[in-house]
C-alpha cells in the first residue's frame, strides 16, 4: 500500500501574511484555499489546488502550534522550534491581537468573564464576524485584562510591555480594560451611534485626568480605577447652581462672551441654567458607583440631546463650553478651581467627540 507524504523543508519558517490572516479570521482550510485559488497572488498563477491545500495546511499548522506561544508574546522570541526573523514575529504579534472595532463596540463595557462566550454567536451573526475570530477576539480581551489589571504603573505601558504591541493598539487595549473594570454603560439605544473609538477616545481622557495615576504615578492599579477623592469632592461644584448669585453671574459673564460669536445665542441664553444644572449634576452624582457607570448616558440624555434638537453646531459647542469653563474663574466667590478644570476638561472633550451634528 503506498502513502503520500507532503513534506516540507526549510530553515526559515514559512509564513505568508495573507494566509496568515486568513487563519485569525477563522477560515477553514478549504475555504481558505478557495480565497487563495480566487483572490490575491495566485489568481494568475497557474499552480494547482492540491499543491495550495497543502502549502495551506502546512502554514495552518504552524500558526496553531505558536498560538501558545502568542498568548505570551515574549516567549515567541525566546523558542528555538520555529525560526520566525524578529520583523514577522512583531507582525504575528500584533495581527494576533488586532481586533474588529465592531466586535469591541458589543463587549465594550461589559464583564469579560466565561458566561460571556455564550453570546459570541450572536455577535457573530450581528456583526459578520467569523465566530472564530470572535472567540480569539474576546479570549484576547479577557487574557489582557487579568494581566494588567492589577499591575502597578501606566496602563498603556502595561500592555505594551507584556504583550508587546504597537503603541495605537496598546491604547485601544487600555480602554478596554478600563471599561470593563470601570463597567461603564454602553449599550443603551441612545448610545448606539457611538463607535468604538468615540469611547476608546473617552476612556484615554479618563484614564489621564480621572483616575489615582494622573496625581500619583506610584498609585497601585493607579490607571485602572478613578479617584475615589477627586469624585467625592465634585459635589462642591454644586454650590455654581445652587447659590442662585453664583448662577446668575455665571451666565452672564458667558453670555457677554459669546454674544455676536454663536449662532444660537438665543437659545443658548435661554437654557444656560438647565444646561449649567446638567453639568454640575452630573459631576455631583458621580460619588455613587452606579452613576459612574451612567456617564455616558447622562452626558447624552441630560446635555447633548437638548444641544442637538436646538441645532447647535460642533463650533457652538466647543465656544460655548470653553467660555463656560473659564468664566467659572471669574467667580469670585467661587473656590474650587482645580476640581473645576479638571472634572470640565475631561468632561469638554468628551462631549465634543460624542456630539455627531
Amino acid at each position: 500500500m503506498s502513502v503520500e507524504l507532503d513534506v516540507f523543508v526549510g530553515n526559515n519558517t514559512i509564513m505568508d501574511e495573507d494566509v496568515y490572516q486568513l487563519w485569525l479570521d477563522g477560515y477553514a482550510v478549504n475555504d481558505a484555499v478557495r480565497l487563495r485559488m480566487e483572490t490575491g497572488a495566485l489568481r494568475d498563477c497557474d499552480v494547482s489546488s492540491d499543491v495550495v491545500h497543502s502549502d495551506t495546511m502546512d502554514q495552518f499548522r504552524t500558526f496553531h502550534m505558536c498560538e501558545k506561544l502568542l498568548h505570551c508574546p515574549a516567549k515567541l522570541g525566546n523558542q528555538l522550534l520555529f525560526q520566525i526573523p524578529p520583523q514577522k514575529q512583531a507582525m504575528m504579534i500584533e495581527r494576533y491581537y488586532q481586533f474588529d472595532s465592531a466586535f469591541a463596540r458589543e463587549v465594550l463595557g461589559k464583564k469579560l468573564s466565561k458566561g460571556m462566550k455564550k453570546d459570541l454567536d450572536d455577535i457573530s451573526s450581528k456583526t459578520g464576524i467569523g465566530v472564530k475570530s470572535c472567540r480569539r477576539q474576546f479570549d484576547n480581551f479577557k487574557r489582557v485584562f487579568k494581566v494588567v489589571e492589577e499591575l502597578k504603573g501606566p496602563l498603556v505601558d502595561n500592555v505594551k510591555r507584556h504583550f508587546l504591541l504597537s503603541d495605537s493598539l496598546a491604547k485601544d487595549y487600555a480602554a478596554i480594560v478600563f471599561f470593563a473594570n470601570s463597567r461603564f454603560e454602553t449599550g443603551k439605544r441612545k448610545l448606539q451611534y457611538l463607535s468604538f473609538q468615540d469611547f476608546a477616545f473617552c476612556a484615554g481622557q479618563l484614564i489621564s485626568y480621572w483616575t489615582v495615576g494622573a496625581v500619583d504615578n506610584m498609585m497601585e492599579d493607579m490607571d485602572v480605577d478613578l479617584e475615589k477623592e477627586f469624585l467625592h469632592n465634585l459635589k462642591d461644584l454644586k454650590v455654581l447652581i445652587n447659590d442662585k448669585d453664583l448662577l446668575d453671574q455665571h451666565k452672564s459673564l458667558v453670555c457677554a462672551q459669546l454674544r455676536g460669536k454663536i449662532k444660537v445665542f438665543s437659545e443658548m441664553e435661554a437654557n444656560f441654567k438647565p444646561l449649567s444644572r446638567a453639568l454640575v449634576n452630573i459631576a455631583a452624582k458621580l460619588t455613587h458607583s452606579r452613576d459612574v457607570r451612567d456617564l455616558f448616558i447622562d452626558l447624552v440624555e441630560k446635555f447633548i440631546e437638548p444641544c442637538r434638537s436646538d441645532k447647535w453646531s460642533v463650533g457652538d459647542l466647543r465656544l460655548f463650553l470653553s467660555h463656560y469653563s473659564s468664566t467659572a474663574h471669574m467667580l469670585e466667590t467661587f473656590r474650587f478651581e482645580p476640581i473645576w478644570d479638571r472634572y470640565m476638561g475631561v468632561i469638554k472633550s468628551c462631549i465634543l467627540k460624542m456630539y455627531h451634528d
